[in-house]
């Protein structure tokens, strides 16, 4: 087996005891899209021997510039995303054992997956579920990656309990629905889906073998721009989830609420009740939305067409989709355009 891995075992750091610690290792990364479909293929090359992939999506055509374990026959048969990127990973390294998920994460099950982890990767499209990771990691005490892109720049960090700070020490409060960019919204390249992956998967395997070279800081880069930074931020003493241990997100997050319309052929979605309060900016949606599609909007709805469907926005993130009776598809397309 050891033959596989002597480019990485002749790595000082790793040798033959890391990688055997690798092999026995157990990461569960939360979305399959850009970035959970790179990490998937790093960490399964790498020999990590058991990874869990979460996903709620299928493979379509536009995924395809950037999410490297799908080919347009994933897209021709509709497969889900978790289960082509099973099948993908399986013809790289028969030695990695993959569970596929093909669900939305919430807080129904997900200590019981984080308890069989050693460490979870962020690969979502929305921070309802980053703030659920994060109150679950922290009260299980077991380390996640967060990482995000987003057209030309992106972010990553590690969150290590009582060492770190957490999600919510950066972030306090979830962003107001639809004031966030989306990939969708803004596209993305996939250069930095590359490069943030590349130094999240290797971030990943110094977590996995306790390597006193584990970053403790915020890395944030632009390719376009050519900017970096990198931020040593403090832990928040007041923080309610590290530091009070009130974990809201693990308590009330059952996902977005999702209910089809009878006769309607449309779903309607409503965030749930713990995201901010804040009314929804209609002329911010709107400017990210016109490129998109056509879009109108009054001081008591927003609507928009795109790509087949139309979306009705009201001023609490209520949103109608017309155009498909299926709930899941439905709250993917709310996560694209309008943002968790």
């Amino acid at each position: 087996m050891l033959d596989r891995y002597s480019r990485q075992t002749l790595f000082r750091p790793i040798g033959k005891h890391g990688q055997e610690q690798l092999h026995a290792s157990k990461v569960t990364i939360i979305g399959c899209g850009a970035l959970g479909t790179v990490l998937a293929n790093n960490l399964c090359r790498a020999g990590v021997g058991h990874l869990t992939i979460a996903d709620r999506d299928y493979v379509e055509l536009s995924n395809l510039q950037r999410q490297i374990l799908f080919d347009e026959d994933d897209v021709a048969l509709h497969l889900p995303k978790a289960i082509a990127a099973r099948e993908r990973l399986h013809h790289i390294n028969s030695d990695v054992h993959v569970e596929a998920l093909v669900e939305d994460i919430n807080s129904e099950g997900i200590e019981e997956l984080v308890a069989s982890s050693d460490l979870l990767l962020d690969a979502t499209d929305n921070f309802e579920t980053r703030y659920l990771l994060n109150d679950v990691c922290v009260k299980a005490n077991r380390p996640w990656i967060y990482s995000g892109v987003v057209a030309s720049y992106g972010v990553t960090m590690n969150i290590i309990p009582n060492d770190t700070p957490c999600l919510r020490c950066i972030f306090p409060e979830l962003p107001a629905p639809g004031s966030s960019a989306t990939c969708d919204t803004s596209g993305v390249l996939n250069g930095i889906v590359g490069t943030i992956t590349g130094i999240a998967s290797t971030e990943a395997l110094k977590i996995l073998l306790k390597s006193d070279k584990v970053s403790r800081d915020l890395l944030w880069l632009d390719l376009w721009e050519n900017t970096s930074e990198r931020l040593a931020l403090p832990r928040h003493p007041d923080c309610p989830t590290c530091a009070r241990h009130e974990y809201t997100f693990l308590e009330t997050f059952s996902g977005s609420k999702s209910t089809s319309l009878c006769g309607r052929n449309s779903v309607q979605v409503r965030p749930s009740t713990h995201l901010n309060t804040q009314k929804i900016d209609f002329p911010s949606l709107a400017a990210r939305l016109e490129p998109l599609g056509k879009v109108q909007f009054n001081e008591f709805l927003l609507r928009c067409s795109i790509e087949g469907y139309e979306l009705s926005v009201f001023p609490d993130a209520r949103t109608i989709i017309k155009g498909t009776d299926n709930e899941q598809e439905a709250r993917s397309i709310y996560a694209r355009y309008i943002g968790m």
